[in-house]
């Protein structure tokens, strides 16, 4: 899988393509994808160390669980690595989660159900949550791409904004009575597996093949590693941008979907806190927050690490208050091990 790295390099050089890459037996194992199975011993050891603290762990509906337990905020996963990789920052992307189902629930519960209005037809909902995230993406976009302006400052804004949005419309309450459409993605089950399942491997099967076989997916990368050298080399980056900021948007509201069809409801605080837990799993996925490296399958492999050690910690009695401690931990942890092996300073 390709890592383009152009920090520092000159635009001429930028646009050429590499004579060669390092590799093994003769280069056709590019070392690059041996990166991407670094996590996989710790997985595996992982699953050891669960099956011998409870010989649930390794059981089918134990580890589905797991999976669609993480399939929502994986997704924050892939749309937080999609914008690191450009050198961005979202982190909105929790709030988002919880506003566009609340603004759909909002519209299609019946009036005197709690908050709802009742004003749409329950089949409207899906496409109102993907709208909510739609448009916060171009918000987004708009103030960081066109007015130039700080990302990480401008989604912590917008951040508290949705929030306040969502316990304002919601009274501080949970809507309930969600419509059919709402709960289906997360109830429903496809070839014996839940459908959020499904849905997220396939997403990220997707951005695997982009990112690593397409002109657009090298364009994010080169966007993050130096973004002149990007322009220099003819690629419009601003388009790339908005693209990347916005999908990222919507893959928000998606998850939120799912989470709330899962839970059949949709609570006031839904989302807060998934952020910390979505850059512990990018970081510890080899995401660099310089931009311009990692890939889908390292990210994957990261939220995939992190929802085993939160199980297996589950399993074994401890707190989750102690959990979250961890996710912490992790991020510390997983940025000095990544400064002792690149060599490099970290912005």
């Amino acid at each position: 899988m390709p890592e383009t790295v152009l920090a520092d390099t000159p635009a001429s050089e930028a646009a050429k393509p590499k004579a060669g890459r390092t590799g093994l037996f003769g280069g056709r194992i590019p070392l690059a994808r041996l990166r991407d199975l670094a996590l996989v011993p710790a997985i595996v050891a992982i699953a050891i160390v669960g099956q011998i603290v409870n010989p649930v762990f390794l059981q089918a509906d134990n580890l589905i669980n797991v999976l669609q337990t993480m399939s929502e905020i994986a997704l924050l996963v892939l749309a937080q690595t999609m914008i690191l990789i450009v050198k961005k920052m979202d982190l909105s992307l929790e709030s988002t989660m919880g506003l566009a189902p609340g603004v759909a629930a909002w519209l299609v519960v019946p009036a005197g159900a709690g908050h709802g209005l009742g004003l749409l037809p329950g089949a409207w909902a899906i496409p109102v949550t993907l709208a909510v995230g739609a448009l916060v993406g171009v918000i987004n976009a708009v103030l960081i791409i066109r007015f130039g302006l700080n990302g990480f400052i401008v989604t912590l804004g917008m951040l508290i904004v949705l929030r306040g949005i969502l316990t304002g419309i919601s009274g501080g309450q949970t809507f309930f009575q969600l419509p059919q459409s709402m709960l289906y993605l997360g109830t429903a089950e496809w070839f014996g597996m839940p459908a959020s399942i499904w849905i997220c491997l396939v997403l990220f099967a997707v951005a695997v093949v982009v990112l690593g076989w397409t002109s657009f997916g090298r364009s994010l990368y080169a966007i993050g590693g130096n973004v002149d050298a990007a322009k220099a080399a003819g690629i419009r980056t601003d388009r790339v941008l908005w693209i990347v900021i916005v999908t990222g948007s919507v893959l928000a509201a998606l998850a939120g979907l799912l989470l709330s069809g899962r839970l059949a409801s949709v609570a006031s605080a839904q989302g807060n806190g998934y952020i910390f837990t979505v850059f512990a799993a990018a970081v510890i996925g080899g995401i660099s927050l310089n931009g311009g490296k990692g890939t889908m399958f390292g990210a994957f492999s990261g939220i995939l690490l992190l929802f085993m050690i939160q199980n297996v910690l589950t399993l074994a009695g401890v707190p989750a208050q102690w959990i979250g401690a961890l996710n912490g931990l992790i991020i510390l942890v997983a940025l000095t091990i990544s400064r002792i092996t690149g060599g490099k300073v970290q912005e």
